[in-house]
């Protein structure tokens, strides 16, 4: 197993491992809603990237990305935080591994009666979704096009729910929820 992960592509799996693979099991995921918050740590703001991840469309969406073969999760959201927001964003990582929820992302028709699953052609994944408070300055890296704070009320707005990717309105729906 252990050269599997070892190759010229570093800690990644070539694309023709990585395709076998995502046709054979699961992936797992950490997803983060970055927020900001009030002194008493409540959330004000929600901030969400401006890109074309799982589609062809341009979309709004949270922080998202894989977990490396023994990458610990606090690691890998720490990893995809910086990745996308910058160095300098200084998330406040959760010191719990216990995600606010958890949702699957599927490569076929959804049932729709399932309000965890979520469509995404590439693959059957699993997310763990993490809210992390972040404390710095959010300078947008890779192939983000923008980033922006919206108001935690702005956040149920449906015309914000259209520009979201797939789940993620679910998702900002359920934090909306435990916010006020």
């Amino acid at each position: 197993m252990a050269d599997l992960a070892s190759s010229d592509h570093g800690p990644w799996l070539p694309p023709d491992r990585l395709e076998l693979i995502r046709a054979s099991v699961p992936l797992v995921y950490v997803e983060a809603i970055p927020v900001r918050t009030d002194d008493d740590g409540t959330i004000t703001h929600v901030g969400l990237l401006l890109g074309a991840p799982r589609s062809e469309r341009i979309e709004r969406a949270i922080v998202s990305g894989r977990v490396m073969y023994l990458e610990p999760l606090r690691e890998a959201l720490k990893r995809n935080i910086e990745k996308d927001l910058g160095p300098l964003a200084l998330p406040r990582i959760p010191y719990s591994p216990v995600p606010f929820t958890v949702r699957q992302y599927v490569p076929h028709t959804l049932d729709s009666s399932d309000p965890s699953l979520s469509y995404d052609p590439r693959q059957h994944a699993v997310a763990l979704v993490y809210v992390v408070p972040i404390a710095g300055d959010v300078q947008i890296e890779g192939d983000c096009l923008g980033f922006d704070w919206f108001d935690i009320d702005d956040v149920r707005s449906p015309a914000l729910a259209d520009e979201l990717a797939s789940g993620h309105g679910e998702i900002l729906a359920q934090l909306a929820a435990t916010c006020r």
